[in-house]
């Protein structure tokens, strides 16, 4: 026997629901994989940062690679879904938690490129590539340039900022400048 008290729930209660349960465990294991890294995130910590029980998170995803696969497709499409009024930009906060997420999980040993199944923000971003470089290859490799240089600032820019001289460069002139140098590459200048 149930009583009133125990079928109803509280404002603070989490969500309810497969999909809003889907999507509170992918933000919430998004933003302590972006913290932490995968590694030193338990299922624990999502559930909870997410507001469920951590059973639910093994009921819907299973083990922790198969979440992550799902964190990344997610923050993948995320990326992806810039339009034309807000371009695709290394400075926008999606695409920023996106990068580092990729880099924290190829650290703690992901393979990323197994994990995710596809990877629309480098089809855009070879599509751009593609309108400046006669040449498929090129235009790959530009790309790839683009993607290095962004992972590298990710993984190493406190380094790179201090061993340059760069220490007193801020952030938002350094990502300018970044995304400059982005644009060059992809535009095969």
């Amino acid at each position: 026997m149930t009583t009133n008290a125990a079928t109803k729930y509280s404002a603070d209660a989490g969500p309810v629901g497969r999909d809003k349960v889907v999507a509170a465990v992918l933000v919430s294991a998004a933003d302590l994989f972006a913290e932490r890294g995968p590694a030193a995130t338990s299922i624990r910590d999502i559930a909870e940062r997410a507001g469920v029980n951590h059973g639910l998170v093994f009921r819907h995803f299973g083990a922790k690679e198969k979440l992550v696969s799902a964190v990344l497709g997610r923050l993948g499409a995320e990326s992806a879904a810039l339009d034309a009024d807000h371009p695709l930009t290394a400075s926008d906060p999606r695409w920023q938690r996106h990068w580092i997420v990729l880099v924290r999980c190829i650290l703690d040993g992901f393979d990323v490129g197994s994990l995710q199944e596809q990877f629309p923000v480098m089809s855009l971003l070879l599509d751009e590539a593609r309108k400046h470089h006669d040449d498929e290859r090129e235009a790959a490799i530009a790309v790839a340039n683009v993607a290095a240089l962004e992972l590298g600032w990710r993984l190493f820019g406190s380094f790179l900022r201090a061993a340059t001289g760069l220490a007193d460069v801020s952030e938002g002139d350094l990502q300018l400048r970044i995304d400059r140098e982005a644009a060059r590459m992809l535009g095969g200048d």
